[in-house]
């Protein structure tokens, strides 16, 4: 596993400058990344050598509720897809019910393009830590969980590792930091199943049932893990809070836009010349981040996007301006999700690519709710049969149909993220599916079309 050097990460030094003769430097704010291609960044030794444990030490000045304050008035959204304000998450746990509280870190990332908090924790697990700490002192917490997914192995031992460092120093265990106040952490390796990056499903898979989403209410805050208040955050929103309580709410605030400030992770993969993290204020444009890192690959134009996994609407070249901010992608029509910025070129067939994501949905789907088990399933058929050239015209009306009876009718998530690829890929492309169908078959067949003739398809 590797992570993302600095040259990747700015798309080198020698680019021509974006954003109107702003240094791509400038557009770019290392704060989790700052450190990753430092030899051993992910030692204690390290982090301390970066402030590490600083906002730690400022959070134990402050009660308990001041700590749950500050985070809420510094205006940090979850960074795992929804964006729903982390403080707010915090308040709603109940004091003083005589239960025990709990905070667990969904680091399950198993979203189709997502690749942020993977690296994170290989290069900067301390970071989480720390947040964690800082997170379980606000909500009056002794435990707290990391709920990894399963597959990285390399990244299980670096927090092993992490955690180990942070309780022989103290952070963790009896009386942490002198505050009176004690706190473990288990890491929990799951079983690589998408469906238990929702959050509901993630705590019945902790507790040791089958991963599939509950039924709400009750919410995580009130009934979560072992039927207690629980909060449930991402990697990155939690690993954000010790740089927020060190060096303050309003340096947080003066990143970012009026109402989604701060800095966070943008995964840009695809065809693409410079594929990696991208850590910069929110309300960033793909434009600028693409200037930066070399543009797509040499030859080649965009043809579509996704602006946060392929969960999300997809976007063209036309949104390439579009602020990359929760306001900004939602009043363009899609979501910000998890920032991850699959760029693919014009040797792409959409119907492949649709297709594709939407098997993932169906083998991914729990089958708890009948609108995503059936729905996701005839999907695919469908669109197998479009692509082959076995479709008829009326199957795109059928596609849109049963896409709009698993849209916002399922347990989860997950049925709204399968249906979203297809709406909009009916929308930008409708005529690419029309091709499959009176072609008899995929227009980007090397052996029915001239277009892979003139193009690199192997570059």
């Amino acid at each position: 596993m590797s992570v993302s050097t600095p040259k990747e990460r700015h798309g080198g030094t020698s680019q021509p400058e974006a954003g109107g003769g702003t240094s791509p430097e400038k557009l770019l704010a290392p704060v989790l990344s700052a450190f990753w291609d430092e030899p051993e960044s992910w030692t204690l030794e390290t982090y301390r050598r970066h402030e590490g444990y600083e906002g730690l030490r400022k959070a134990l000045a402050m009660t308990p509720d001041e700590v749950i304050a500050y985070v809420k008035d510094s205006g940090l959204r979850g960074r795992g897809g929804a964006g729903f304000p982390t403080g707010m998450k915090w308040q709603f746990i109940p004091q003083g019910d005589g239960k025990p509280h709990y905070l667990v870190v969904n680091a399950d990332e198993s979203e189709p393009g997502t690749c942020k908090d993977i690296p994170l924790l290989f290069a900067n697990p301390h970071s989480l830590v720390e947040g964690m700490i800082i997170a379980c002192y606000a909500i009056r917490s002794e435990h707290a969980f990391i709920y990894l997914r399963g597959e990285t192995v390399p990244v299980l031992r670096r927090l092993h590792e992490a955690v180990r460092e942070a309780y022989a120093a103290g952070y963790l265990g009896k009386d942490i930091g002198g505050s009176g106040r004690n706190l473990d952490i288990t890491v929990h390796a799951g079983a690589g199943a998408y469906i238990c990056g929702e959050e509901t499903a993630l705590l019945d898979s902790l507790e040791g049932r089958r991963g599939q989403p509950r039924l709400r209410p009750p919410f995580p805050a009130v009934e979560g893990l072992y039927a207690c208040p629980t909060v449930v955050n991402n990697v990155e929103s939690i690993a954000s809070v010790p740089a927020i309580l060190n060096k303050g709410k309003d340096w947080f605030k003066a990143m970012g836009t009026e109402k989604s400030p701060g800095f966070t992770l943008y995964s840009l993969s695809g065809h693409v010349a410079g594929p990696g993290q991208y850590e910069a204020p929110l309300g960033i444009t793909l434009r600028q981040l693409l200037d930066m890192s070399g543009g797509m690959r040499p030859g080649h134009r965009l043809k579509f996007w996704t602006p946060g996994g392929s969960s999300t609407p997809m976007f063209t070249d036309e949104h390439l301006d579009v602020p990359l901010d929760y306001e900004g992608v939602g009043a363009a029509g899609s979501m910000l999700g998890t920032k991850a910025l699959q760029c693919f070129d014009e040797t792409t067939c959409v119907v492949r690519a649709v297709t594709r994501w939407t098997e993932f949905y169906a083998h991914e789907s729990c089958g708890k709710c009948t609108p995503c088990r059936e729905g996701t399933y005839w999907l695919v058929q469908l669109l197998r049969d479009i692509e082959a050239g076995k479709g008829v015209m009326s199957d795109l009306d059928k596609l849109n149909d049963i896409a709009d009876n698993i849209n916002g009718k399922s347990f989860c998530a997950l049925g709204d993220g399968a249906a979203s690829p297809i709406f909009s890929s009916l929308k930008y492309f409708r005529a690419e599916y029309e091709q499959h169908i009176t072609g008899k078959g995929c227009p980007f067949d090397p052996r029915k079309s001239t277009l892979w003739a003139d193009t690199e398809v192997n570059a």
